[in-house]
Parts: C-alpha cells; sequence; structure tokens
C-alpha cells in the first residue's frame, strides 16, 4: 500500500509558476450626445402619426340610414357601395328610440362624401330578389349583403350635407343617373299595374312604372312613369296613355276578337301610349307632365269629350237594375254617365223619391254643338239653353232596359209626343229633367190593373159551384163503382163461358163438325144436279113438257 501511494505520488506534474499581471490601462472617449437606437420609436410614431392623419384625411363623416329591420347587415362587415365601389362601411347596428327602426351607423370614405350626403341619396340592402324585370342581387349569395346608393347626378353645393336618411325596402327601378323623363298619369283606380310594370310605345318596351300614390283628395291615383331616352321624345303634349293590362276582349259585328300586348303585361300589368293627333307636329312634353290614364285604347283614342255638364232626375218610381256608371243615351248615342243615386223625401206628396245625377258632354253631339255655341254666342251657359229648349219641345228622360237577362237599365232622353206638360225650372242646378215612366212600369200597372179586375170577380161563389160539381161527379164515380162494375163482371165472365163453348163445337173432332161436313157434300150434290137440269132446259127447252127424247146412237161412217 505504501509502494503504491509513493508511485502515485511521484507520477504526479508540478505547479506551473504565476505570472506577474499588468496593469490596465485607461483610456478616456468623448461621450455621445444621440444615441441611434432612438430612431426606431421615432421612425415609428412618424409612421403612426401619417398612418393618423392619412385615416382622418380620408375619412368622411358618420351617417345614419333606418331600416325596418337588419337582415343580412353586420358592423364591420357589411359594405356602402356607389355603382359597385366601396365608399364606406358599416360601423354599428342599432334599434331605434321608438324601437320601429333600426338604425344603421355608415363611416363613408372622404371620397366622394360629398355627393353622397345630400337629401335625395336613397340607400337600400342588396339580397338576392326576383322581380318584374327579372332576378338581381344573386352574387350576394356568396359575399353576403351590402348597403347601395343611388346620390343624384347633380351636386348642390349650397345645401349642408344630410347625416340621417330613410332607407328603401324595395329597391328603386332606375337610378338617378338614368337617361329619360318622368310623367306622371291620373287614373280612377291602380288596376293590376305595379312597380316595373313596362310602358309600351308600339308595342315596344320604353319605359316602366316607377310608383304611385293617392291623390290629395283621394279620388284617385298618380302613377309615375319613366321613358328611357332618346324614346322620352316621342311623348308630346297631345299624347294619349291607356291600360293594357290582362287580356281585351271585343264582340262586334267582324266577330269575336282577343288582344294582348306581352306575358308581362298579363302577369303585372302595363301602359301604352300614343303621339296623338298632330303625331310629330305636336310639342314635347316637359319633364313632369301630368296625362289621363284611360281604362282602353278606344276611349284614349276617341275624342275629347270636353267640359261636362250635369244634370239630374227624379225617380218616382223603382230604380233597381240602375247603377252608377249606367249611361245616358240621347236617340241612342251615348252622351254621358250616370254618378250618384241618393234617396229623398217629397213632404209635399208624402212619399220617397230617387235623385240620380249624371253628367253628359255636348261635345260628343258634334256639328249640334258647334251650332249650338255659334248661335248661342252671347249666352254664358249655351248649353243650358239648348236642354231647356228641347225640354220645352217635349224632351224626356225615361228609364229602360238595357239587358234583359240581367236587368241593367239606363236612362234614355227622347221626345215623347203624348208626354204631359210639365213645370219647368230652367234656372235650376243642376238642370232637373222631367222624367216619364218607362215601359215596364207601364206593364207593370197593366198587370195591377188585371189583378185587380180578376179581384173583382165573384171568385168565391165560383169556387164554391166548382166543388159542388166536383162532389157530384165523385158521388156518381163511387155509384158507377158499386153497381156497374159488378154487373159487367158478371156479363164478361157469361161472354167467355159462351166463347168457350163455341170452340168445342167449332173443334176438328166435334159431333156438330163431322155434321156439318156431311151437310155439305150432300148440298154439294144437289147443286150438281141443279146444275144438269139447268143444262138439260137450256139446251131443250121442249123437254120441260116433252119429256126427254131418246138417246141416239152414233152414225156409221
Amino acid at each position: 500500500m505504501q509502494t503504491d501511494d509513493q508511485d502515485s505520488v511521484s507520477t504526479q506534474p508540478e505547479a506551473p509558476t504565476a505570472r506577474p499581471v499588468r496593469e490596465p490601462t485607461r483610456v478616456q472617449r468623448e461621450k455621445r450626445r444621440f444615441s441611434w437606437i432612438w430612431l426606431v420609436p421615432i421612425v415609428a410614431l412618424v409612421v403612426g402619426a401619417s398612418v393618423l392623419i392619412r385615416h382622418w384625411v380620408n375619412t368622411g363623416p358618420v351617417i345614419t340610414v333606418s331600416f325596418i329591420a337588419a337582415e343580412g347587415i353586420q358592423a364591420g362587415q357589411t359594405e356602402l357601395r356607389y355603382k359597385d365601389v366601396v365608399i364606406g362601411n358599416v360601423t354599428g347596428v342599432t334599434v331605434a328610440p321608438d324601437r320601429k327602426q333600426v338604425l344603421v351607423h355608415i363611416q363613408l370614405h372622404k371620397d366622394g362624401a360629398d355627393y353622397i350626403t345630400q337629401a335625395d341619396s336613397k340607400f337600400w340592402v342588396v339580397r338576392p330578389r326576383l322581380g318584374i324585370s327579372g332576378v338581381s342581387g344573386l352574387g350576394t349569395i356568396l359575399s353576403g349583403a351590402f348597403i347601395s346608393v343611388d346620390a343624384p347626378s347633380k351636386l348642390d353645393t349650397k345645401a349642408d350635407p344630410v347625416t340621417s336618411f330613410v332607407g328603401l325596402e324595395i329597391p328603386p327601378e332606375i337610378s338617378s343617373s338614368s337617361p329619360g323623363t318622368r310623367f306622371s298619369l291620373l287614373a280612377p283606380d291602380l288596376g293590376s299595374l305595379e312597380i316595373g310594370s313596362p310602358v309600351y310605345f308600339r308595342q315596344v318596351n320604353v319605359g316602366q312604372v316607377l310608383g304611385y300614390s293617392l291623390d290629395d283628395q283621394g279620388r284617385g291615383v298618380n302613377i309615375q312613369v319613366f321613358i328611357n331616352a332618346p324614346n322620352d321624345r316621342f311623348v308630346t303634349e297631345a299624347s294619349r296613355f291607356w291600360n293594357v293590362s290582362g287580356i281585351n276582349m271585343s264582340f262586334n259585328a267582324d266577330g269575336f276578337a282577343v288582344s294582348t300586348t306581352s306575358v308581362i303585361s298579363l302577369l303585372s300589368g302595363g301602359v301604352e301610349f300614343s303621339m296623338g293627333d298632330e303625331g310629330e307636329d305636336a310639342p314635347r312634353a316637359k319633364s313632369g307632365a301630368t296625362f289621363e290614364l284611360f281604362p282602353g285604347e278606344a276611349q284614349a283614342q276617341a275624342r275629347p269629350d270636353g267640359e261636362p255638364f250635369e244634370l239630374v232626375f227624379h225617380m218616382y218610381q223603382s230604380v233597381r237594375g240602375l247603377k252608377v256608371g249606367a249611361s245616358i243615351d240621347f236617340q241612342g248615342m251615348e252622351l254621358g254617365k250616370v254618378t250618384s243615386i241618393e234617396m229623398d223625401l217629397d213632404a209635399d206628396k208624402r212619399r220617397f223619391y230617387t235623385v240620380v245625377r249624371g253628367n253628359i258632354y255636348p261635345m260628343r253631339l258634334g256639328s249640334i254643338y258647334e251650332h249650338i255655341k255659334s248661335n248661342l254666342a252671347g249666352d254664358d251657359e249655351p248649353v243650358r239653353s239648348f236642354v231647356s229648349t228641347l225640354v220645352s219641345n217635349g224632351l224626356r228622360a225615361q228609364m229602360q232596359t238595357a239587358n234583359l237577362l240581367t236587368g241593367q237599365q239606363f236612362i234614355a232622353l227622347d221626345f215623347f209626343p203624348g208626354a204631359e206638360k210639365v213645370a219647368f225650372n230652367a234656372s235650376s242646378t243642376p238642370l232637373e229633367i222631367p222624367v216619364i215612366k218607362g215601359d215596364f212600369d207601364r206593364l207593370q200597372q197593366q198587370i195591377l190593373s188585371i189583378v185587380n179586375k180578376l179581384e173583382a170577380l165573384p171568385l168565391d161563389q165560383t169556387v164554391k159551384s166548382l166543388n159542388a160539381s166536383l162532389q157530384q161527379l165523385t158521388d156518381l164515380t163511387k155509384k158507377l163503382d158499386n153497381g156497374l162494375v159488378p154487373v159487367a163482371a158478371d156479363t164478361l165472365k157469361a161472354a167467355q163461358q159462351a166463347l168457350a163453348s163455341a170452340n168445342m163445337l167449332l173443334s176438328e173432332n166435334s159431333p156438330m163438325t163431322g155434321g156439318i161436313e156431311q151437310l155439305m157434300l150432300e148440298m154439294n150434290r144437289t147443286l150438281r144436279t141443279v146444275n144438269g137440269l139447268v143444262e138439260e132446259l137450256q139446251s131443250q127447252p121442249s123437254s120441260l113438257w116433252r119429256g126427254r127424247s131418246a138417246d141416239k146412237l152414233p152414225e156409221a161412217n
């Protein structure tokens, strides 16, 4: 063990000797006033400030658009587009304080904000829609709904910017920048017209219906139409518009006719117009001009009726079958229509009567109307004077039947020679025309007279006498049943028995039949003998008293 320890000690290396350490030399450097490390935050600050300034410069105002519902609108995702260019984004959607609408807040871009914030701007949500003009908004199936805006083409720099709008639930059919002209049509009712219904000129689609609304008094409908350029130049001041909705059917001397414009007009209605009688010579209609919408082409192309003249009729009989709109005819020509039917009380006669009012159009008389105007030029009301003259010469009103199947009635103005004279007030307003009872009322009176005559007959006595005669006939029938019928039955039985006996006697095997045959043979023989005697007497009459001569032998040859 010791040996191993010694060997291990002897094999260890010797420790190195220490070297002397040099003293460090101190070198003093100059202090720098700026560190390059500060360039990083300075650059970041400048970039951030530039981004903020750029964002502030490019950011427009915030506008608010109200909709009924916020379907498909999401804050931070829904865009505002103008002609498919993004000009803003939805930043928030809130419910209105009255909880009837939703408020959509949109951050506009700086570019274009001046023409978007105008009072005439229109906003709507673009979704897939199926309309009369076709399918629209199919691209939103993948991209999602967005808000579109239609701004007016002219910028009003003097008007203050608007930041609150009411959105449309239905997209407008045309944009404000579309070339064309708007017109207004007045109609008694809307019919089958809808927004987007086509407008035709010579059966070519040149426009469409933009909208409709009731007039201020609620007596008609104001329909807005748009005619595309350059076809709007065909709308003149003399143009006529008429409804071509559905199928038009007519029956006249030429036969049964059916006409329609297009399949779209069958579904959504349509309007057609013409240039009028003057054609291209008529001045062009101005934007916003108002025209009357006629129910059909025949009414539109007819001559103008002019100002109406009101008449009134007092009917003291039943007016069943007379309706508002019934025609007022003068010798078969329609002059006007019934406008109202009311009930009133005649205190003097203590009976009710019907007040029928109607309008006639004197211009439908043609040259007669021109003659009236020329001869009564100094009269304030030439039509009143003319009608008063006709009444004094026998003009009367009468309610007549227009259709026997439906019972419709109309008022006929005509001259009745046997009409009684009545008091007539030519200054009444409206002018009252005397009325005589119609043929149907006269027929009713005749029937009533016949009924009264029948009631005057002694019907009770006649019925009693007829009842007595019927009773006697009944008794006679009973007697015949009780007395004659049994006797007749016995007689029939006896006759049947006699016929049966005769049948037995006349049968082939009966003795009577054999005796009759023998008798007939004997009678035949007797007849033959008599026949020979007659022949003998005819050949030899003298044999009756001489007797029969002997037979002669034949001579030999």
